[in-house]
């Protein structure tokens, strides 16, 4: 099988292990593999030496007409500001419609964004940013809790290391299950992180603009044992349900029922890794009623049941 060719398109005060990192990945792998599996180029568009938020230095290539099977489009300061110009918006156009696929890691969603390519597609980007994305581009179903995504053959991953756990998921896709296991061997990392696993923090730490929806925020996570509907948040905020609804998503990136199920399941995982109470006692004090319906959401935004989340966490102490 040909070498696959990999081209990272980065931007000055990119955070450097946003690109690196999966990089590492596709090196590993012909590492490991003992075969060039992957050639990786560095793109820009100006070329020559970009500045990381770091200060370290990066040689790249100009952006032009040469056709890869992976683009994997890095964030930066332009992306997160939304300043992607016609030139590259162009050549990204481009770039998707002669690969095989093309990717956004972090802020990088933002340039797919820019040139429509996720338009009416899942996307997700680190959480800080999922807001102004969603603000930026509204037709994007943007999924802020993911730590990766696939839609068609567009795929985006969170900031930071969610580009490792994204390059695992395209090596797999490649060459198999024993191969990115071996990788994140060699990269001393967790093997499979699923798609659908939290940024776990996200909506912990996850705030509104605004004095209404911070106040809904802090009524949501004290009362999580309670029975919150988006009804007596929308009271708290003092605002319409119509209102409420419209402001959350601009502010936070979530719906509000989807926040409320997060932080719920965000409580529920650490009592399940760190507690003995049975699931069924998990549930009510979380607010999921029954352990049913705690584990159909654990599966949705974990990638896993409960009993799993348990027995991982328990040999991970052993």
């Amino acid at each position: 099988m040909p070498a696959r060719d990999i081209a990272f398109l980065i931007f000055a005060d990119c955070s450097m292990l946003d690109f690196t990192g999966p990089l590492s990945a596709f090196d590993a792998a012909n590492r490991v593999s003992a075969r060039t599996l992957y050639r990786i180029t560095l793109h820009s568009e100006p070329g020559g030496l970009i500045r990381s938020s770091a200060g370290a230095m990066i040689q790249t290539e100009r952006i032009g007409r040469a056709t890869f099977d992976t683009v994997v489009v890095a964030g930066g300061g332009a992306p997160r500001e939304g300043l992607v110009s016609e030139a590259l918006r162009r050549y990204v156009l481009r770039a998707a419609s002669r690969s095989r696929r093309i990717a956004g890691v972090c802020t990088g969603a933002f340039v797919l964004a820019a040139a429509g390519l996720l338009d009416g597609k899942r996307a997700t980007t680190h959480w800080r940013m999922a807001a102004k994305l969603q603000q930026m581009h509204p037709q994007v179903k943007v999924d802020s809790d993911r730590i990766y995504c696939c839609d068609g053959k567009v795929w985006t991953s969170a900031g930071i290391s969610a580009g490792i756990d994204l390059a695992l998921a395209l090596i797999e896709e490649d060459h198999g299950a024993e191969l990115a296991k071996s990788v994140a061997r060699e990269l001393v990392v967790y093997h499979r992180r699923p798609g659908g696993q939290s940024q776990f923090s996200a909506l912990q730490e996850m705030d509104g603009g605004s004095e209404r929806i911070r106040r809904a925020l802090s009524f949501a996570r004290t009362h999580l044992h309670q029975e919150v509907t988006v009804d007596t948040l929308a009271d708290v905020a003092c605002l319409s349900r119509r209102q409420f609804d419209r402001s959350f998503v601009a502010e936070t990136g979530q719906t509000p029922a989807r926040a409320i199920e997060q932080m719920r399941a965000e409580a529920a995982r650490l009592r399940i890794e760190q507690s003995q109470d049975s699931l069924e006692s998990i549930a009510r004090a979380t607010g999921f009623g029954d352990a049913e319906r705690m584990r159909r959401a654990c599966l949705r935004l974990f990638g896993q049941p409960p009993q799993a989340m348990r027995r991982l966490a328990r040999l991970e102490e052993s």
